[in-house]
């Protein structure tokens, strides 16, 4: 484009936009002139108004550009309490093996004075090929079914700090079945120290979300973007500029660098044939090693309490999930255990339809246990509460009730004859096994007895006519009569 033709779309946009404004200040004018002329009580009512806009858009615009607050990192419950957990799973026959292990490596680690470094992310970022250039002199092997590090290795060397320094190559995370190795991988970066976090371009919001996860652990990390050297510089300043903005500042650093290894290509021969190439490629840290000098500058020892609320944290969330399983099968024995009482009281009950919750001692009792089961404290008047509200469900279910057990028993014969007896027996089979259930799933959730939460699921389960469960009724209830 010439300089000419340069200068008169330059002049045109000019007159646009001094036309823009006149236009707008004309439109102002004549406003403000339409405004004055009303009368004033109008003119304080729509300027009250316009000032109350005003006001709010200013508080969301402060809002908004407000700087954000730094995450608050997650703190751990203290290791007494998780020993003393650990011990009451253990006595409960519950395998804790693991967990036990994992304190021993807690101590380990601490007693050795070396600085742990973990290096995570996705498959195929070229993890492994870092960690050689980090630790000159090691060679993990690839694996060309998708990723290279398919369980935990580690390397020792000295950092840029001159400190004596382990480094972790974890298997990668999004591998198709690799929930075991993703798990390992997440283990083995909250023993470490510090974390690079490597990627191999934009992340995804998967990515986005472990590093929120690593994050929130406020230990030192690194956001490493490898293969930079496939990038010009004002695309790699883009790229870093877009995960800075996507990172939410949770990295203490973002740094390109190319951690090397080797290539293949194909050359052209001045003749018209080729050949395929294989060389290596240089590594380049950039302005990796001066990083990691200043996140572990600290030392070992001065990072050791990030590192151990990171390692209490993550064994805090997998006794959780042990002792939840184990509730959940002690839950599973204590509603049969009822259950089965009930049928055996039912078979001196009255006709079936009368009232199906006359054990009030029994249903008490069910849901005093499971309470107890889950740590939430009950009161009787709660109790007797969520019983009448129990007992209102049925009464007005009760046709439901009976015609489930009725179909029941004729689906699976072996009962004997269909009398009152066995059809009352098994429609309190069928009644304590959902308030059980029912409670139980409540109380799991929600950490208190939730009266309106519990009669909800109950409701839903009386009706609940699944082929395996009405077996496992009717074979219950079967067993249950033979014994008496």
């Amino acid at each position: 484009m010439s300089r000419r033709l340069r200068l008169l779309i330059a002049a045109i946009g000019i007159a646009a936009l001094a036309w823009l404004l006149f236009a707008a200040l004309e439109r102002a004018l004549s406003l403000a002139q339409r405004f004055m002329s009303l009368p004033e009580g109008v003119r304080w009512l729509i300027g009250g108004l316009l000032a109350v806009i005003v006001a709010l858009g200013a508080a969301a615009a402060v809002w908004l550009l407000r700087p954000r607050k730094p995450r608050a990192p997650i703190v751990a419950p203290d290791r007494a309490s998780l020993e003393s957990r650990i011990a009451a799973l253990r006595e409960s026959d519950a395998d804790v093996e693991e967990l036990r292990s994992e304190l021993g490596e807690l101590d380990h680690r601490r007693a050795s004075g070396s600085i742990y470094l973990a290096v995570f992310g996705e498959i195929s970022t070229g993890k492994s090929k870092l960690i050689a250039a980090l630790v000159p002199g090691s060679t993990p092997m690839s694996d060309v079914r998708g990723g290279t590090t398919r369980e935990v290795a580690h390397y020792e060397g000295d950092a840029p700090s001159g400190e004596h320094w382990t480094v972790a190559d974890v298997p990668g995370s999004a591998e198709a079945d690799g929930d075991e190795r993703e798990r390992m991988a997440r283990d083995e970066a909250l023993r470490a120290h510090a974390v690079l976090y490597v990627c191999a371009g934009d992340i995804t919001r998967t990515q986005a979300g472990e590093l929120r996860w690593l994050g929130d652990f406020g230990k030192p990390l690194l956001l490493v973007v490898n293969k930079a050297d496939q990038w010009t510089e004002s695309e790699r300043e883009q790229l870093i500029a877009r995960l800075r903005e996507r990172s939410e500042g949770i990295p203490d650093a973002i740094i390109a660098v190319s951690a090397g290894g080797e290539e293949s290509f194909t050359r052209h021969l001045a003749d018209g044939s080729s050949e395929d190439v294989r060389r290596t490629r240089r590594a380049d840290l950039g302005a990796l090693p001066d990083a990691l000098r200043r996140i572990l500058a600290p030392g070992a020892a001065a990072l050791e309490g990030q590192r151990e609320n990171a390692v209490l944290a993550g064994l805090h969330e997998r006794t959780s999930e042990k002792e939840a399983t184990w509730r959940a099968v002690e839950a599973e024995r204590i509603v049969r255990r009822y259950a089965r009482r009930a049928i055996v009281g039912a078979m001196a009950a009255v006709a079936p339809g009368t009232d199906l919750v006359i054990q009030g001692a029994l249903a008490a009792g069910l849901v005093r246990a499971l309470a107890a089961l889950y740590g939430v404290r009950v009161t009787d008047v709660e109790i007797e509460s969520l019983l009448r509200q129990a007992r209102l469900t049925l009464r007005t279910g009760t046709s439901v009730v009976l015609a489930v057990a009725g179909n029941a028993l004729k689906a699976f014969p072996g009962l004997g004859t269909l009398g009152g007896g066995v059809l009352h027996a098994f429609a309190y089979a069928l009644i304590f096994d959902s308030l059980g259930r029912a409670l139980a799933a409540s109380l799991a959730e929600r950490q208190s007895l939730d009266q309106a939460d519990a009669g909800a699921r109950m409701r839903d389960l009386l009706g609940d006519t699944g082929a395996s469960r009405l077996r496992r009724l009717a074979d219950l209830t079967g067993e249950a009569l033979r014994d008496r």
